[in-house]
């Protein structure tokens, strides 16, 4: 272990803590909660994921089951979709803002409410106008819910011989719904299927839950903690763009108390440049070392959707490539990446089937330096027959398999 001064002027020492590669690939997978079998189940199970992570990210993509479900599904042993609803309806999680729309703890609320003011405020560049333009459409829309109770985008869509101008047209309305969710006026009732139905936020949060904004410094020390708890570690700038709640200033400030209170320490990764975090409590060595067990993990799974971290921790170069037109794909549209102990071996080009019943992996690509084949097949069979039944799958048809990567 090896100490040197930082910030300044500061007469603070911080301690940097050196780690292996796998080392830090550990501690990033408990703190994921994939370092192990499939312990959580149920709704208290799913309650503790979302805890632990901070968030899920929400996806509307439906080749293969919902990213917020499969990213659930991983962690949770026998997770169906029905278990988030009674979540949801319980109120023990609410939909808003991290870096992506997601679902996020309740109990994390008055977190939010700084964005939801900001949000309010107008300070976005084509909010305010917008607002000026739409004032009494989104005042309608507002009284409209007020009275009818929780209604859908779908139903503001205009009247039989409607013109498009009028205030029923749908989209300036589906507009004047999202503007009154993002600045804390209304909240996601629930969902039927995946259409989101807006209530007010009075009829949607607990009465007892705590909504007094946080202060800069609490807000700081909620976001710093929140990422390192479900990164395990992470640089400023990863702590940053996973909630976006507080400026790199305050991060910065923060990380800098928390290391004075020896709650965060800074790591080093061997063989890699930069500064890392982590909470103390983290760095302890594991209990048990990290199961090899394959996983299939959605392409918004905390684990991989910060991309960069994913090459630096794991040296796996990923890019979802739905979003590309198909003559620049190299993959496939919607390539799931695959975990194996603590290694990213692979990624798979993965469609459900649903009127047949069946899962399609269309290709298979394993990692250049991978070559333990033999020893990691078992475990990849039963995971992609617990994926296809996960689907609603009777059954597995596999396309080609590229060993090497090619």
């Amino acid at each position: 272990m090896a100490s040197k001064p930082r910030f300044g002027s500061s007469t603070i020492v911080a301690m940097m803590t050196t780690l292996s590669v796998s080392e830090a690939r550990q501690i990033t997978l408990r703190a994921q909660r994939l370092d192990g079998g499939r312990s959580l189940a149920g709704m208290d199970g799913a309650a503790q994921v979302i805890d632990q992570l901070g968030y899920v990210q929400i996806d509307s993509i439906a080749v293969v089951e919902r990213a917020h479900h499969h990213t659930l599904w991983g962690r949770c042993d026998g997770y169906r979709p029905e278990v988030l609803d009674l979540l949801m309806a319980d109120r023990r999680v609410f939909e808003y803002w991290a870096h992506a729309l997601a679902l996020l703890p309740i109990s994390d609320y008055r977190f939010y409410v700084p964005r939801m003011q900001q949000q309010r405020d107008g300070r976005r560049g084509w909010l305010r106008p917008w607002r000026d333009e739409h004032g009494e459409l989104i005042d309608q829309v507002l009284n409209r819910i007020r009275s009818e109770g929780p209604l859908a985008s779908k139903d503001f869509a205009p009247p039989e011989g409607a013109t498009s101008r009028t205030w029923w047209d749908w989209k300036p309305a589906k507009t004047a719904l999202e503007v009154l969710f993002w600045q804390g006026d209304l909240m996601i009732s629930r969902r039927d299927g995946f259409q989101k139905l807006y209530d007010l936020t009075e009829r949607v949060l607990p009465a007892e839950t705590n909504t007094r904004p946080p202060s800069p410094e609490e807000l700081g020390r909620f976001h710093v903690r929140r990422a390192l708890r479900g990164l395990g570690l992470a640089t400023e700038r990863e702590i940053k763009t996973l909630f976006h709640l507080s400026d790199l200033a305050q991060i910065r400030r923060t990380l800098h108390l928390l290391q004075e209170e020896r709650e965060v320490v800074a790591v080093q990764i061997e063989g890699a440049p930069g500064t890392n975090y982590a909470l103390a409590a983290a760095i302890e060595p594991p209990a048990s070392p990290t199961l090899r067990i394959a996983r299939v993990l959605s392409p918004f799974d905390n684990l991989v959707i910060l991309r960069d971290r994913l090459e630096r921790l794991f040296g796996f170069e990923y890019t979802i490539e739905c979003y590309l037109p198909a003559g620049k794909r190299r993959y496939g549209y919607f390539v799931l990446p695959v975990l194996w102990g603590t290694e990213m071996i692979g990624r798979l080009d993965a469609k459900a089937d649903r009127k047949e019943g069946r899962l399609l992996v269309k290709g298979f690509w394993f990692e250049p330096s991978f070559s333990s084949f033999d020893a990691v097949l078992p475990s990849l069979a039963e995971e992609l027959a617990r994926f296809a039944r996960f689907n609603g799958s009777k059954s597995v048809e596999m396309g080609l398999i590229h060993p090497g990567g090619q």
